[in-house]
């Protein structure tokens, strides 16, 4: 006999006890079944949905970058002052966050940096700025970080709401590293273009026109993404593919209009085949884990000690997973809150005031999008844009913990703050 007691502990009550009527019934098969069609499939079904959406937007990425995109992006930010051109960088990394992923903005934003500033000692100062503006500006974006994603997908929080009560406080979280760092920089730089007898190289197989092209049927169309999801009510990953259709479409019709021939890197069938697939693996053996962990009731236990102890403060909670990130990956830690605490109700929320932080758009869900992407900035081992600019740049961990760990720490507080003013104030 099975003990039902234990499986609505591990499973939906409602389903489960649906099902054991149909089992002694003889309608449907062993434990074994269930387990594989109700649990299962279903959050393979979740999880496939954010991976699908992860490796759509990581091509599309890798086109506009292999097609000259990003050019535009340099032509933007030259100019000849050090502090006019840090604050250029940092503005422009933070936005392009926003629709690209943290680690995407990084590389492109040091491959421009690199032609701008060629002095390392100097340079190490933007990368550093471009590393917190990369985080932070995929904070207030439903799209600009893999969190923040999966909150957006799983219906945590929403494309109006997150624009428009966290965005300030990401802004914070990067003005006043900003204004501090500025004060070390003075004087001009050389950034001139690169040329080989007066004439400018170009390496790419567009005319500036067709480049441009690229960049805004690719940016543009990730931009639109939420609004294709709201109109359509379809999963946002479709979005996804149907701009990827559009773009794969367009650069071969530019090279068989103009009879270029390309370099076979460029094309969008062979950038498929070069992107990063350990990375898109690793978050489906986070996410499923995640969801292990959540069925077996560990999260739901864990989630309520966190609550007992904080005294249901979100601010406490949050803040604490936003230094737990600067360590430990915030994709974990961000399907772990989901997998600990539930969506609740308006109707849930007007009968129990505590759960009022935990309905879509609270101040729980916000603060852990928030506190999780940018909290990764207070060391450089702690997001995927750090990272990738140790490799790039050589940054030793030493040397970030003495330049930027207290300003990261800064600006993440400031940005916090910001955020509870917001919630006094405004909303």
């Amino acid at each position: 006999m099975i003990n039902s007691d234990v499986y609505v502990d591990l499973f939906h009550a409602t389903d489960f006890l649906q099902w054991k009527s149909k089992l002694e019934e003889g309608v449907v098969g062993t434990p074994t079944s269930y387990v594989i069609n109700k649990i299962f499939i279903a959050h393979v079904g979740d999880t496939s949905e954010i991976i699908f959406f992860l490796l759509g937007a990581m091509t599309i990425v890798e086109v506009v970058d292999a097609n000259g995109g990003f050019d535009f992006v340099r032509e933007k930010v030259k100019t000849k002052s050090q502090r006019a051109l840090l604050w250029r960088l940092t503005f422009m990394t933070f936005f392009i966050s926003a629709v690209l992923d943290n680690l995407t903005t990084t590389i492109v934003m040091i491959m421009v940096l690199r032609k701008l500033v060629p002095q390392r000692e100097i340079r190490l100062r933007y990368a550093g700025m471009i590393v917190l503006a990369a985080n932070a500006g995929g904070a207030f974006s439903p799209i600009g970080d893999v969190t923040t994603i999966m909150l957006w997908i799983k219906g945590n929080i929403s494309t109006l709401g997150v624009l428009k009560e966290v965005f300030l406080p990401a802004v914070a979280c990067i003005v006043i590293p900003l204004l501090l760092v500025q004060r070390k920089l003075e004087g001009t730089v050389d950034n001139g273009d690169e040329t080989v007898n007066g004439k400018l190289i170009n390496q790419y197989d567009f005319s500036r026109r067709q480049r441009h092209a690229v960049f805004y049927v690719g940016v543009v169309g990730l931009v639109l993404v939420p609004v294709f999801r709201s109109i359509t009510g379809l999963p946002p990953f479709m979005g996804i593919i149907l701009v990827l259709s559009l773009l794969w479409i367009m650069t071969e019709l530019f090279y068989k209009c103009h009879r270029v021939e390309p370099r076979i890197s460029h094309r969008v069938g062979n950038i498929l085949h070069s992107i990063d697939l350990s990375t898109i693996l690793f978050f489906l053996g986070i996410l499923m884990s995640v969801a292990a962990l959540q069925e077996t009731g560990v999260l739901s236990a864990l989630g309520s000690k966190l609550e007992t102890i904080s005294g249901g403060n979100a601010y406490v909670v949050t803040g604490a997973i936003g230094l737990t990130s600067s360590i430990v990956d915030n994709v974990p830690l961000v399907a772990s809150c989901m997998g600990m605490y539930n969506i609740a109700t308006p109707a849930a929320a007007l009968a129990t005031p505590q759960l009022a932080s935990f309905v879509q758009d609270g101040t729980f869900w916000q603060l852990l999008g928030y506190c999780a992407g940018t909290g990764g900035s207070i060391l450089i081992i702690g997001s995927a844009a750090g990272v990738v600019m140790m490799g790039l740049e050589k940054i030793t961990f030493g040397w970030y913990l003495k330049h930027f760990s207290l300003l990261a720490l800064a600006g993440f507080l400031s940005g916090m703050l910001v955020y509870w003013l917001e919630k006094v104030f405004l909303f």
